[in-house]
């Protein structure tokens, strides 16, 4: 009985190696396939969250001093995709003192500003993934990365928290019907964390490019948040539904009107022109409307740390899997050390007369 006590017990102890083994095996594979390549230049930079999707667009704005790396020394979004021919335009927001634009490989090259306002451009070609730092914040992490075309870098939100751009993230049940025949909303973009965040006015969408981009977004309380017009697809407003702002009718390709948002709450906007054809838009401060929506941070990282619901889900179920054979294990071992001993009346015959 001893051995076969044994053997049972030895059977129990294998079986846990082997599921533990197992869930490590899940774990380490499932952060392994989330590791960022840009994970060593961002290293230092408390702002970046992943590569946000800014492709379909025309020109791309990024905030110059935006909130990171202990103040004012952050470019916003730090890392953004966007399409070959597509021009970047820096924006400083005149905080956090004098800023530049700087290339790892010396291709462009702003000058050192301290203006609000002042803004600097550059037009990317060709694929590739472009590094640049502002020069005296660059050891504080003041970093920014540009990702031209289908360049892997990994760490994108595409799946989990960037194609925020394209697939927005969460989608408030009472936004249904302002969005029915708004054909580029697709879910709310995150953008908290930014003092100022852009919104494209004569985007692709509706049609023909009768479109706000990204056509839903979150921010923070006191953020400002500026339109920018493309030229396209004829004149274009921006009016409030609750009349808190207007702007006035342009064509203009670069003009823009911008409007602080102090209070939390849901701001509905349109078109006027266009507002039938589905050129529509939303501006969530705070925690209006429900949680916070997918990227850049936001991500589908669930409650561990980037790793998502599904690997969690996907990686419990086969952990549950292994441990099926182990609780029979147990129970059997368990059920052997309750018999009573056995006797072995060759040995313990009855006692002699």
């Amino acid at each position: 009985m001893t051995t076969n006590r044994f053997s049972r017990r030895a059977v129990v102890r294998t079986a846990v190696g082997v599921g533990a083994t197992a869930a490590l095996g899940v774990g380490s594979s499932t952060v392994s396939a989330q590791s960022p390549t840009l994970s060593s230049w961002f290293s230092n930079t408390s702002n970046y969250d992943g590569v946000v999707d800014r492709t379909g667009q025309s020109e791309v704005t990024i905030t110059v001093g935006a909130s990171g790396n202990g103040g004012n020394f952050g470019f916003g979004p730090a890392a953004v995709r966007v399409d070959p021919g597509t021009t970047v335009v820096w924006k400083w927001n005149g905080k956090g003192s004098s800023h530049n634009v700087v290339a790892e490989d010396g291709s462009f090259k702003s000058e050192m500003v301290g203006t609000s306002g002042h803004t600097f451009s550059h037009t990317f070609e060709e694929a590739g993934v472009w590094k640049y730092a502002c020069t005296p914040h660059k050891p504080m992490g003041m970093k920014g990365a540009v990702v031209v075309g289908d360049a892997a870098v990994g760490g994108e939100s595409s799946a989990t928290q960037s194609t925020a751009e394209k697939s927005g993230g969460e989608k408030p049940a009472a936004l249904k019907s302002w969005f029915s025949n708004t054909s580029n909303y697709d879910g709310v973009v995150d953008r908290t964390g930014n003092d100022e965040v852009t919104v494209e006015v004569g985007a692709k969408g509706n049609g023909a490019s009768f479109a706000f981009g990204p056509a839903a977004i979150r921010v923070d309380p006191g953020t400002t948040v500026v339109w920018e017009w493309n030229g396209r697809g004829g004149a274009h407003n921006v009016v409030a539904e609750d009349g808190s702002f207007k702007s006035e009718m342009v064509n203009k390709s670069g003009h823009s009107f911008s409007h602080a948002f102090e209070e939390a709450g849901t701001y509905k906007y349109a078109c006027t022109p266009h507002k039938s054809m589905g050129m529509k838009g939303v501006v969530l401060v705070g925690d209006a409307g429900g949680g916070a929506g997918g990227s850049g941070g936001s991500s589908n990282s669930g409650a561990f740390g980037g790793v998502s619901d599904s690997a969690l889900l996907f990686g419990g179920s086969l952990l549950g899997a292994f441990l099926s054979p182990i609780a029979v294990a147990v129970m059997l071992a368990l059920g052997d050390d309750d018999r009573p001993p056995e006797t072995d009346e060759r040995t313990h015959g009855h006692p002699s007369d």
